[in-house]
């Protein structure tokens, strides 16, 4: 290894060298997402948009990270990157629920898919879902539900036009202050393949008669083995929408929910798979390291990937 120079015009002829390899080594993976983009064409109709790969590269990243470079600085960088090349290769635009009072949606969506994605603001999540659906958009920003919503959104994606839409969160992680429960944030896609990436987990909603408690269902899928980490219930008319949020990738043809469906009979009239996604990376991923006399940093993180 050179000995590091100690005048300061060797350090920034050094510093400038570096520059160049890195906007090298971009332009050749650029080249190779090129490559990527033509093969995905030869295939069919496989979308430029793969949360699930982007969720593997900003875990690898952040797990190989190390020396003092910050890690939600690593993210973001990657977060623009690849929001970069996705729109390389397709038509790419987002749209966002952003009323007057809740403009956080907005910065969520522009940390996460990038400075110059195009982003248009909805101000109803009925308008967000059309845009989704209609092709105007490729991606919907929404609120995390919650059980006090009276009409949550999510219940129209049991409609049957709108049964094909995707649902995932971003890939990164949540700013240190989006953290608390009530604060968390949700992404449909309605384009993207979905495909497991070791570390996710599954929503799915049903139609259910009144009879068929919030207790049974978490005990139903407990004993199939499946783990229920969110449920929320919106009662209409003679039945009830339940949605259920489960660890794991679990695609709707495993045997566990037809299972699920005999135990539960004729009391439950539908059950739909509406997505799944990479489970976010926790904020201690991003405490700087402890050394000698200084105490850890929680640095603030990009949008909670996922894009």
């Amino acid at each position: 290894m050179s000995e590091i120079p100690s005048d300061l015009e060797g350090l920034r002829q050094r510093i400038d060298e570096i520059d160049d390899r890195l906007q090298d080594l971009l332009i050749e993976r650029l080249e190779i997402v090129a490559n990527v983009a033509a093969h995905k064409r030869g295939k069919g109709a496989i979308a430029a948009h793969q949360p699930a790969r982007e969720a593997e590269i900003i875990r690898r990243l952040v797990q190989r990270s190390k020396g003092g470079f910050p890690a939600a600085t690593l993210v973001r960088m990657w977060r623009e990157m690849l929001s970069a090349t996705v729109r390389l290769q397709s038509s790419f635009a987002v749209a966002v629920y952003a009323p007057p009072q809740a403009p956080g949606y907005w910065d969520l969506a522009r940390d996460h898919y990038g400075s110059h994605t195009p982003i248009v603001p909805y101000r109803s999540t009925s308008q967000v879902i059309g845009a989704v659906m209609d092709g105007q958009a490729a991606v919907g920003v929404l609120p995390m539900p919650a059980e006090d919503d009276r009409d949550p959104w999510w219940r129209q994606l049991l409609s049957t036009r709108r049964q094909r839409a995707a649902y995932h969160r971003p890939p990164a992680v949540r700013r240190a202050r989006q953290c608390s429960p009530g604060r968390r944030r949700c992404v449909g896609d309605r384009r993207g393949t979905e495909q497991p990436t070791g570390q996710d987990r599954t929503f799915f909603a049903t139609e259910n008669a009144p009879d068929i408690s919030r207790g049974r269902i978490v005990s139903t899928l407990s004993e199939l083995g499946l783990s229920c980490t969110y449920i929320a219930l919106c009662e209409h008319a003679d039945s009830i929408n339940t949605l259920i949020e489960v660890d794991g990738f679990v695609p709707i043809g495993d045997p566990r929910l037809d299972r699920f469906r005999a135990q539960l009979g004729k009391s439950l009239s539908r059950l739909l798979r509406l997505g799944s996604y990479a489970v976010p990376l926790a904020p201690a991923a991003f405490s700087a390291p402890k050394t000698a006399g200084r105490a850890s940093v929680m640095t603030q993180a990009t949008a909670d990937a996922k894009g």
